[in-house]
């Protein structure tokens, strides 16, 4: 709990006013809960696991109820052992028998002005980032054109070097080398940078470049929804890469497969270049429009109707 009020307070306007010994509760699940049924003495399928948003609603049907209703009613709710906290909605007067069992149960009672569907939104929001599966990937995340595109491969491959190449071209750098993948529902995967080495890339020979201050508070961003990989990859003879465009590689992460394009490496490369009309090719794609397939189809199709192909196409 001390987690989330110290992370959401400002933002959710929180007031902690009861259980402050309650600090070290946990948090589990993303959905969120409003206690009306319970308060009414119903407790069949009740979720108690998840955080208790008491609006309009339940204060009303508690006004409704005599004092020692209304006590017993308090008691039963807070007396859930795994009940992570309660929040009080539109800054109302929290009841005496809320804080009274808040602090004797060691629940904590949080207090906001927002409303109660604005709070369910924006705590949703937060779970759903802050309790989504994540795994740390080692490479550069960008945005090209738009589209959250993600440098990989081996150490001294230049992905630090593609990525400052990009953001001087005029995209946007989200991470290097330490980048936090998030699963989100949808398979959506959200990429964003650890908090200290926010908006820095290093480059070998350079050091720690400051990104944000070098080039702008337009050149970065702190998270964004990853849709295409991008693999730099030593060029062997004996590895044969795809010429055509037909392949459909994939690079999965948490269970999630993305599409992946490799380009090897060879001196004199333009490999930021490259990236970008990866990334428009991508979103060509995208919009339906897949030009290797067009064209090879094509082939086939001049091929199956006899004679010289070349002098057709």
């Amino acid at each position: 709990m001390h987690e989330l009020f110290e992370s959401c307070k400002k933002e959710l306007n929180l007031e902690w006013v009861a259980g402050h010994d309650g600090g070290d509760r946990e948090v589990k699940v993303i959905e969120v809960n409003r206690p009306g049924l319970s308060l009414a003495g119903y407790f069949e399928y009740f979720r108690a696991e998840r955080i208790q948003i008491v609006g309009l609603g339940e204060f009303a049907y508690l006004q409704t109820l005599d004092i020692a209703r209304r006590l017993e009613m308090t008691g039963n709710l807070f007396g859930f052992k795994e009940l992570p906290c309660v929040i009080i909605t539109h800054g109302k007067e929290v009841p005496p028998e809320m804080l009274e069992e808040g602090n004797r149960n060691n629940v904590p009672v949080f207090r906001t002005n927002f409303g109660t569907a604005h709070l369910i939104r924006e705590m949703t929001a937060y779970l759903e980032n802050r309790l989504a599966p994540m795994k740390v990937v080692h490479g550069v995340l960008t945005v090209v054109y738009g589209l959250g595109l993600m440098i990989i491969g081996d150490s001294g491959s230049g992905k630090s070097e593609c990525g400052l190449e990009l953001v001087k071209r005029g995209h946007m750098l989200v991470s290097d080398d330490y980048v936090e993948v998030r699963h989100h529902p949808g398979d959506v995967l959200i990429g964003s940078t650890g908090p200290n080495v926010k908006h820095f890339i290093e480059v070998r020979g350079l050091g720690l470049i400051d990104v944000k201050h070098v080039f702008g508070i337009g050149a970065v961003k702190d998270s964004t929804k990853i849709e295409l990989i991008v693999r730099l990859t030593v060029d062997k003879e004996k590895e044969s890469f795809d010429r055509i465009g037909l392949e459909n590689r994939t690079f999965e992460i948490l269970g999630v497969h993305l599409p992946e394009v490799v380009l090897p490496l060879r001196p004199g490369r333009n490999v930021a270049v490259l990236m970008e009309v990866a990334a428009l090719n991508h979103r060509l794609k995208q919009s339906g429009i897949f030009p290797a397939r067009e064209l090879n189809e094509k082939l086939i199709h001049k091929m199956a109707q006899g004679g010289d192909v070349e002098s057709k196409i």
